[in-house]
């Protein structure tokens, strides 16, 4: 009994002059102490923005309006200046920005984002993506990662980074909140990243960038209808910008195929009628003459349902494939005339200035 009772003395002894170590460590040093939270560490996207925002750069342009009150017989034209970005994707000096923006620009600047100030050449546009590639001479520059845009998911955080109302790398935060949208009639190819991160008059020819700092998107446009419509802006998608940069940096323009037709898409309700059970078909409303579907005995009612193998659903989904084509390259055409299917081949020519 007198032997436990030592042990016990003794362990409670060690016990208080551990506790009094301890106790003198963390007056004397307390940096050893291993740091306790209670909560997590708060998330933050500031990595991100560091390595991307030096490789976005603000754009000034100047346009002559005309008058709108003036008289016919008196035309008067003012000089407006306008807010946007563009993002620099290549250290010899090439930048993406919008179509629009240097479209009928008289005078077009880039300022870099540590101040330098100088004037573009502008290498080519294309129209049709509401895209254009410019140039600066000033050495090595900072250039933006290129990520893919291709495996976005709905609710990705994406940031958009550019020069709202002429407020340099300003930076907005959001989700993607859908892909592959079409049917805004701002462009002929429309395949736009929808975002809820804050897009402004400015933002324009700027970038969306995922959560690693990565390029995924140019911001293009805001949908604001009204006042009161906020929270839904688009970007075209950097998959889409690699193949146009590639093309204006070869041909100095983008060279696409073209297989003179015009589809329509098709409602569940008449392909039912029409005995399609797989959900896929689109309907021919023109056939151009002279055109490479006519020359292939494509008809005014034929039903496409499959281009190259792959089953087309839309309008949207044929006129991107025909216009990732080149000239010369051959499409196999599965489809439907008057229930009966069919196939043929359609060669691709160049894209004309006036598709019809």
């Amino acid at each position: 009994m007198a032997g436990l009772k030592s042990i016990a003395v003794f362990l409670l002894q060690s016990i208080v002059v551990g506790l009094a170590v301890a106790f003198i460590v963390v007056l004397v040093r307390p940096d050893l102490m291993p740091a306790v939270t209670t909560h997590d560490k708060p998330a933050s996207f500031a990595d991100a923005v560091d390595l991307s925002s030096a490789s976005v750069a603000n754009i000034y342009t100047k346009r002559l309006v005309q008058d709108a009150a003036a008289e016919p017989s008196r035309a008067r034209f003012r000089v407006e200046t306008s807010f946007a970005s563009a993002v620099i994707i290549d250290p010899e000096g090439y930048l993406v920005t919008n179509y629009h923006v240097v479209a009928t620009a008289a005078e077009i600047r880039v300022q870099l984002s540590d101040g330098r100030i100088t004037e573009p050449v502008t290498v080519g546009v294309d129209a049709e993506t509401d895209l254009a590639l410019l140039k600066v001479d000033l050495g090595d520059l900072p250039t933006i990662q290129i990520g893919r845009s291709d495996n976005l998911r709905i609710g990705d955080v994406v940031l958009a980074i550019g020069n709202p109302y002429g407020l340099t790398t300003s930076v907005t935060q959001g989700i993607v909140s859908a892909t592959g949208r079409g049917l805004l009639n701002l462009v002929t190819f429309e395949n736009f990243i929808q975002t809820d991160a804050a897009i402004n008059a400015g933002n324009s020819g700027g970038a969306l960038i995922n959560s690693h700092g990565e390029l995924v998107g140019i911001n293009t446009a805001v949908l604001a209808q009204d006042p009161g419509t906020e929270g839904i802006g688009f970007a075209i998608p950097v998959d889409l910008v690699r193949g146009v940069v590639d093309q204006i940096k070869k041909n100095g323009r983008v060279v696409r195929g073209y297989m003179g037709l015009l589809p329509d898409d098709l409602t569940n309700s008449e392909r039912l009628a029409m005995g399609i059970e797989s959900g896929n078909g689109i309907l021919l409303t023109e056939v151009y003459a002279g055109g490479p579907a006519a020359a292939a005995d494509l008809h005014v009612g034929d039903v496409i349902l499959e281009l190259n193998g792959e089953p087309v659903y839309s309008q949207r989904q044929a006129l991107l494939i025909s216009a990732s084509t080149s000239p010369g390259d051959t499409v196999e055409v599965s489809g439907l005339r008057d229930g009966e299917r069919f196939n043929t081949t359609v060669t691709a020519v160049e894209r004309p200035d006036d598709p019809r």
